[in-house]
């Protein structure tokens, strides 16, 4: 067993960063599920983190500014993309998301072809290294969450779909460095998901529940038994997130839909 099982100045970091990705991606997850563009989130965090490794492949790597301006760039051109094509093409948006994340995938690989270190450099923006995270490294992201929630929970209704997708992209660029692409998706969809059944603030505060839940538990069993933390939390938020959405479904009292 690693001895930074109960080391709290490797988990502390770890976990705050785990509740303030939830902080924004709880809310927008749920917007996301409802809406049935469900790889949105996944599409606009590979190509976030495509934006990385273009500033990677320019030698900007030694320049955090750099690097969050072109992640942020390619997050906000997929955002003004994706909401053009929604209203003029609405009925296959979902399909245009998934060729999106294809495309910024097989990109980043072109892109990593001759880095003798690219396979552990791709490894990290997917799985993320968030058990590695200091204080000092979540600063940037409290001060952009700091504006983004309240953009979201006190004017969601003026900023319309361009400002939904905006929002969306300021809140996964963040995430995606800290936490990686899958854990992303996670965030957002898993806890969504489990509390469906549940409606206004009770769902909120449930999906918060969940994905707290989900990254500490997740975070000590990796540290616990030295394992890649990103891979583990995926796991344990997808069954935190399935039992709780039995628990939910049978408080509300709902029966399983079953079809012919």
């Amino acid at each position: 067993m690693s001895a930074e099982w109960l080391d709290w100045t490797i988990i502390g970091p770890a976990l705050a960063a785990g509740l303030l990705v939830l902080s924004t991606h709880v809310p927008l997850g749920q917007v996301v599920l409802d809406r049935g563009i469900i790889f949105i989130d996944l599409a606009i965090a590979q190509i976030a983190a495509l934006g990385v490794i273009v500033a990677s492949y320019f030698g900007w790597e030694e320049n955090p500014l750099a690097v969050q301006a072109a992640a942020m760039s390619a997050a906000l051109l997929a955002a003004w993309f994706l909401n053009w094509t929604e209203m003029h093409w609405p009925s296959t948006q979902e399909a245009r998301i998934g060729t999106l994340f294809v495309m910024a995938a097989t990109g980043a690989i072109l892109l990593l072809a001759e880095n003798p270190h690219g396979g552990d450099y791709l490894k990290d923006l997917l799985v993320g290294q968030i058990l590695w995270t200091s204080w000092k490294d979540l600063l940037p992201v409290a001060l952009l969450y700091a504006i983004v929630l309240p953009v979201w929970f006190l004017g969601r209704e003026r900023i319309g779909r361009i400002g939904f997708y905006v929002t969306f992209a300021f809140a996964v660029t963040a995430a995606v460095q800290v936490v990686g692409v899958y854990l992303v998706f996670a965030s957002l969809i898993l806890p969504a998901m489990a509390t469906r059944r549940l409606h206004g603030r009770k769902r909120l505060l449930a999906g918060y529940g969940v994905g707290g839940l989900a990254y500490l538990v997740g975070i000590l069993i990796s540290a616990g038994l030295d394992l890649p933390t990103g891979a583990v939390m995926v796991w344990v938020m997808a069954i935190v997130a399935t039992v709780a959405g039995f628990a939910f479904g049978a408080a509300q009292g709902d029966e399983v839909e079953v079809r012919d």
